[in-house]
């Protein structure tokens, strides 16, 4: 076998689809079946964040009768599928991959259906395969009890009284909205967050992401890399009344905002002072994403309504500081704190102190072993469906290279 692929969801097939135009033979190997994350592994009410328009793979874009809707997991999952069947993807599914070690010339795989050799890896088994939960969650009370977006599927399965979600991403702005509206009290601790309203000057605000080619910015262009690829995701939510959900909606509909919560110390949460300082940040960076929007339409000569600034997010008078999470009030915690890939069976010396790849543009710290699907792994858009595209043509090229010996040190640029 010349190349793996471990992992079938768009990343995995992406990488499918270039190494069969390039007669590369190779094997899709996943753990699941085809899409395994998006039907297993979110919760009920989860919609895609980008409008459908936008959901493309390799030679496949979408059809459908609801072109600014949001597709549901389950509509993404059969999107994906599709594509699998119709690319005939040579996928290997129920094979969970065990351990990928160095051998002479390439990598020894071990399945649990069997044993694999090849001459290069491509790692497209997610970035969100964990959730991170901060270790002061060791000192939440036992009677409390914790979720996390991949063990959480709706307000009904969770104790009655009030949860606290920790995290203002994408995730945690949706996962406070919905257990609100649900009658359930909420309170959400907020750290450092990106807010983005879901429409600008008449238009979807992913339109004004893609078609400035603010998404399209490359890795090697942005001046503080290891930040960009911490960044929390915006906060959007795919409903079809395409409204926008920030902090002020959710105080709004009575949400409870408090400070990031920074310690768990006798039962008690403790919570940080200094929001107005975040809100602030916040706004500010989204003020200076809407001027690029406005600069880029002006020159680009765009028909759009007019320039729009929105209200500044408004800072509860008093947050709370602290709350006893042995007195019942707080019944459950989500913690909404990010996610990170599961790498435990990847037995070669390629992962930082904290277990991320170390990877230049998808290419990793090893001879012929690549990754698709990480947070700007070669572009902002690179964790997207849509802009999985042009990473697996790029990583396909040197994977190619790669094996028709041209050493890394004479390997040209990846295209542009």
């Amino acid at each position: 076998m010349t190349a793996v692929v471990v992992g079938a969801g768009h990343a995995g097939l992406a990488a499918s689809h270039f190494l069969a135009a390039r007669s590369i033979d190779h094997v899709v190997l996943e753990r699941g079946v085809v899409a395994n994350s998006w039907r297993r592994e979110r919760w009920d009410s989860l919609r895609l964040l980008t409008p459908n328009w936008l959901t493309r793979l390799p030679g496949r874009a979408y059809d459908g009768a609801d072109p600014d809707g949001y597709m549901t997991a389950a509509e993404v999952a059969a999107f994906i599928a599709r594509y699998a069947t119709a690319g005939r993807a040579p996928v290997r599914d129920h094979t969970a991959v065990t351990r990928v070690g160095r051998i002479d010339g390439g990598y020894h795989i071990e399945t649990d259906g069997g044993e694999l050799h090849c001459r290069a890896v491509v790692l497209a088994s997610g970035a969100c395969n964990r959730a991170v939960v901060p270790p002061l969650s060791a000192a939440v009370p036992a009677a409390v009890e914790q979720r996390t977006p991949l063990d959480y599927r709706g307000p009904d399965e969770l104790p009655d009284g009030r949860v606290l979600v920790v995290g203002a991403s994408a995730t945690g702005v949706q996962l406070a909205a919905e257990l609100r509206r649900s009658g359930r009290p909420v309170t959400l601790a907020v750290g450092e967050h990106v807010r983005m309203p879901r429409t600008y000057r008449g238009r979807d605000v992913l339109w004004w992401m893609h078609s400035s080619g603010v998404w399209d910015q490359r890795y090697d262009e942005i001046e503080d890399l290891d930040r960009a690829r911490r960044l929390a995701s915006p906060q959007l939510v795919g409903a079809p009344a395409r409204a926008t959900l920030d902090l002020n909606t959710l105080a709004a509909d009575g949400v409870e905002l408090v400070g990031r919560l920074a310690a768990v110390r006798d039962g008690r949460a403790l919570f940080s002072g200094g929001l107005r300082s975040l809100f602030s940040l916040a706004d500010l960076k989204l003020a200076r994403l809407l001027d690029t929007f406005d600069a880029w339409a002006q020159a680009a000569g765009v028909e759009a309504g007019p320039p729009e600034r929105f209200e500044p997010t408004r800072a509860p008078a008093a947050p709370r500081l602290n709350v006893d999470l042995r007195g019942g009030e707080i019944r459950t915690i989500v913690w909404a704190t990010g996610f990170r890939p599961a790498y435990e069976w990847l037995d070669v010396p390629v992962l930082d102190a904290k277990g991320r790849l170390r990877h230049d543009g998808g290419a990793a710290d090893a001879p012929g072993l690549y990754a698709l699907g990480l947070p700007v792994l070669r572009r902002r858009k690179s964790t997207y469906i849509h802009g999985i595209e042009d990473d697996a043509r790029d990583v396909v090229e040197h994977l190619a290279r790669h094996l028709g010996g041209v050493p890394s040190a004479q390997q040209p640029s990846y295209p542009t």
